[in-house]
């Protein structure tokens, strides 16, 4: 690809839109309940506002219908206590008051706009061509000089702040973009031998994951936790008990035990899947290796054991690279985050260590790990990424 960064861009007095993924948490009253994604885009900000960069921010938070469904003043409250710079806010997107304030700005000044997603064409998906032609655009456009877009958290989306502007004027990538690109992008230049440890609890995502690894020859092993393990547990022929069996019949993912089992059948020499689980007995947590399962007193699987973290931790000592998505259970509950922490803590002793997904960075933060790598601020675009797809905005910025 031959993607331009900020290296490429001069800033002085240029009209910058830039467009970021803040889309955050809230809490009940509104605001910020983590602002880690905020924090993310402060270096590519601080270096246009720095080096004389007129900029405008565009971001989205939540969807229509949703609870946090929200307008972006507390962004950009926040924004202005981040940046050494001064960040205005205006509840428009892209009307005669929002053109207005863009070419009202000053060097070294920002403006954040209303949320995208308030305007109905951003919820929608074009081709970078189309895209260019929507109001958001066409509107917007004539304002910038240039275009960043450091959102790569929303990449795999062809919304028209994503793809449309890239179209219409010189685009670049902004320190985020950047970072995302090369490190997952490269994954297959990391050292080896190369683990992927797949957790969580979106099993087609996980099993996407472990196979593109797998047969484009970028897993040497694969490590397995979460619900993504109780899965494959099921489909190795372990009776995990009614508990576990009704809630992965509930995550509507038992018909992922046949892809499971096909995987299992073919690269089981490949795959790790726990030795032994935590589940809730009354309101405790009581390991159980899994050839004693199940029991009749066994609750709902929440976990990994202490045995596993053990052994997984010990084969990961071995490792060039370790590739984390997802925890390895129900860590937001303190009596079952032994396995998440303890799993999380050796992924970050590797040699080389790379972090994707929302729930595992939240993990991270929530444990304080450290030693990472690198950590990725995206979810969905991660997985696609490490599933070989293409991401619709980084396509649009290749020049």
């Amino acid at each position: 690809m031959a993607i331009r960064t900020l290296d490429d861009l001069d800033f002085e007095g240029t009209s910058v839109g830039v467009r970021v993924d803040i889309n955050s948490p809230l809490a009940d009253d509104g605001s910020l309940a983590d602002d880690a994604r905020l924090k993310a885009h402060v270096d590519t900000l601080t270096e246009l506002l720095e080096r004389g960069a007129r900029v405008t921010v565009l971001a989205h938070q939540g969807r229509p219908g949703g609870n946090e469904f929200e307008p972006l003043e507390t962004h950009a409250r926040r924004f202005d206590e981040l940046l050494d710079a001064p960040v205005t806010y205006t509840d428009a997107t892209s009307s005669a008051g929002a053109r207005e304030a863009i070419d009202g700005l000053d060097p070294g000044q920002a403006l954040l706009l209303e949320n995208t997603r308030f305007y109905s064409e951003e919820y929608m998906e074009f081709e970078p061509k189309v895209a260019a032609r929507t109001h958001l655009v066409e509107r917007l456009s004539p304002h910038f000089d240039a275009f960043v877009n450091d959102a790569f958290a929303a990449a795999h989306r062809s919304q028209p702040s994503l793809v449309g502007f890239a179209h219409t004027l010189e685009a670049y990538a902004g320190r985020v973009m950047e970072r995302e690109i090369n490190v997952l992008g490269n994954i297959n230049e990391t050292p080896t031998p190369r683990a992927y440890v797949v957790g969580g609890a979106k099993v087609p995502d996980a099993i996407r994951i472990i196979r593109h690894g797998i047969e484009a020859d970028l897993a040497d092993e694969v490590y397995t936790a979460g619900l993504v393990a109780n899965v494959f547990l099921m489909a190795d022929g372990v009776d995990l008990g009614e508990a576990a069996a009704d809630y992965i019949m509930e995550k509507d993912v038992w018909d992922q035990i046949d892809r499971a089992a096909a995987l299992l059948e073919t690269h089981g020499n490949q795959i790790h899947l726990p030795v032994d689980v935590a589940v809730t007995r009354g309101n405790t947590r009581t390991e159980v290796p899994i050839e004693a399962l199940p029991t009749p007193s066994d609750g709902d699987v929440m976990d990994i054991g202490s045995e596993t973290v053990e052994q997984y931790a010990t084969y990961l000592d071995s490792m060039g690279t370790a590739i984390l998505n997802g925890p390895a259970g129900v860590f937001e509950n303190e009596a079952f985050q032994l396995g998440t922490k303890g799993l999380f803590e050796a992924v970050a002793d590797t040699e080389y260590s790379v972090v994707g997904g929302g729930d595992t960075a939240r993990a991270i933060r929530k444990f304080d790990i450290t030693g990472f790598d690198h950590v990725s601020t995206g979810g969905g675009a991660a997985l696609a990424m490490l599933t070989g797809q293409n991401l619709p905005a980084i396509d649009a910025l290749d020049s």
